[in-house]
């Protein structure tokens, strides 16, 4: 059981981390073919870029789960201590709107994606592959936002 809650507590890290391993790698075959062996892997930049997608919507939500994003802190502080939990409360809920807006567009574009059977130019891969990144990073981000706010449980005002 507390393997599973380890998994769950730290999902975003056991798949960035491969693929940000996978992505080195492809981009160091890629080098090495281009200037080593004087051709290329067409395909290579292509996954090298859908990867970083991957990457980006993950780690927002590690940034989410770290309270890492970028907020102007010295305004935050300058409030009395009353007005500065209520700030921050508000912006947690903001952000979840925020998230819970792009998740419900992104599922639309992607049920469209999947619809128009789209592939990538190089790898054939299908497209909704790529585009599944969004709603699975905003996706995490809400669960983490919502974590946040019972961690926070109320705004003493």
């Amino acid at each position: 059981m507390a393997t599973v809650k380890k998994i769950l507590n730290n999902i975003e890290e056991f798949i960035v981390v491969p693929l940000v391993a996978t992505m080195v790698v492809v981009v160091i075959l890629q080098v090495i073919f281009r200037y080593i062996v004087r051709g290329s892997l067409p395909w290579s930049e292509e996954l090298s870029r859908y990867l970083m997608v991957w990457i980006t919507f993950l780690g927002a939500s590690i940034g989410v789960k770290r309270g890492a994003h970028v907020g102007v802190e010295a305004l935050v502080i300058a409030l009395p201590r009353k007005a500065q939990t209520i700030v921050r409360y508000l912006g947690i809920v903001i952000s979840l709107i925020f998230c819970i807006v792009v998740l419900n567009a992104s599922l639309g574009i992607l049920t469209r994606q999947i619809a128009s059977q789209q592939v990538s130019p190089a790898m054939r891969m299908p497209m909704w592959w790529a585009y599944l990144a969004i709603p699975s990073g905003f996706s995490l981000m809400t669960i983490r936002f919502i974590q946040i706010l019972f961690k926070r449980k109320t705004v003493k005002v």
